[in-house]
């Protein structure tokens, strides 16, 4: 054999040996699963990253969330009760947490404090506009567990009250909530623009409720869904004018797996109801049930699990 058709019969080996191992290598980069290859860390093998407020109800929709896509295969880790917003949303934008149960109308608030948005529809419409990139919203939810003012019924009684306008005019008003309260645009700034009534802060935090009924403060900040409206026998004022945005049940999903993981957590939403929020948080609050518990069960009765 020639020296010429030897060197041709190698070279063609060779080339035939790094196709071979280029495409191998380009399989292994295509991989949604195993987030790449080569020299990617080991590390990133797609696992879904979900916080959760340090609320007992946003821990509650979280863990839902969890059991949902661990049940439809996804690989899940939990970093919960992280804490308010102003904690939280840097690891959203930064991609250290890829999905999270927000609230649309305080969400829009963070992102655009000037909006007029109010009603569901409209304020959903104006939160996917507000989001910074790389995040998106899937659907909301019917459920909401927005700001609301309280006042005992007793008080309510004494003073004629119904509306949050009607508090205008009533000296020695404290209003108590969590400390972010006081600096946000439904707190004692909005009171007074909005209804004209002016009152004090207390920053309350997770002893609102007991402040009220104690008479330590007057008007409370609490959650629409919190069962202890009903079993402290308080009052939620009404909001014709809208200092309250409407504030719906929302996902918040980084933007590379929103499409991976919409149809899990779109029928989570679905399912959802105001009323259904409540009887979650009953559990966790009177019965004393854990997240996980609460959460198993709530996806086996709606055919989720």
């Amino acid at each position: 054999m020639s020296r010429t058709r030897t060197r041709t019969r190698l070279a063609l080996a060779l080339s035939t040996t790094a196709i071979a191992a280029l495409t191998l290598a380009g399989c292994a980069s295509s991989d949604p699963i195993s987030g790449g290859g080569g020299d990617e860390p080991s590390g990133d093998t797609g696992t879904i990253v979900i916080g959760s407020q340090a609320y007992y109800s946003n821990e509650i929709i979280a863990e839902i969330y969890a059991q949902a896509l661990e049940g439809a295969g996804f690989e899940v880790e939990r970093n919960f009760n992280i804490g308010q917003r102003d904690l939280y949303m840097p690891s959203l934008e930064d991609g250290s947490i890829d999905l999270f149960p927000e609230y649309t109308g305080n969400l829009l608030q963070f992102f655009d404090p000037e909006t007029t948005a109010t009603t569901s529809d409209d304020v959903y419409a104006a939160l996917q506009e507000a989001l910074p990139e790389g995040l998106e919203v899937l659907d909301q939810s019917s459920a909401t567990d927005q700001d609301s003012y309280n006042v005992t019924a007793a008080f309510a009684e004494e003073n004629d009250l119904v509306t949050i306008g009607d508090l205008a005019g009533i000296d020695g008003l404290v209003l108590g909530g969590a400390p972010e309260l006081e600096e946000r645009p439904y707190g004692p700034t909005g009171l007074q623009d909005v209804y004209g009534v002016t009152v004090d802060f207390s920053a309350t935090a997770d002893t609102t409720v007991d402040e009220l009924v104690a008479g330590n403060i007057q008007v409370a900040n609490v959650y629409s869904a919190d069962p202890r409206i009903e079993t402290d026998d308080l009052v939620t004022l009404e909001d014709p004018e809208g200092l309250f945005l409407a504030s719906n049940v929302v996902p918040v999903v980084s933007a590379d797996i929103a499409d991976e993981i919409a149809d899990v957590i779109n029928a989570v939403s679905a399912a959802l109801t105001p009323e259904g929020l409540v009887a979650l948080n009953v559990q966790s609050t009177v019965d004393q049930r854990s997240a996980e518990d609460i959460a198993a069960d709530w996806l086996a009765e709606n055919d989720l699990s």
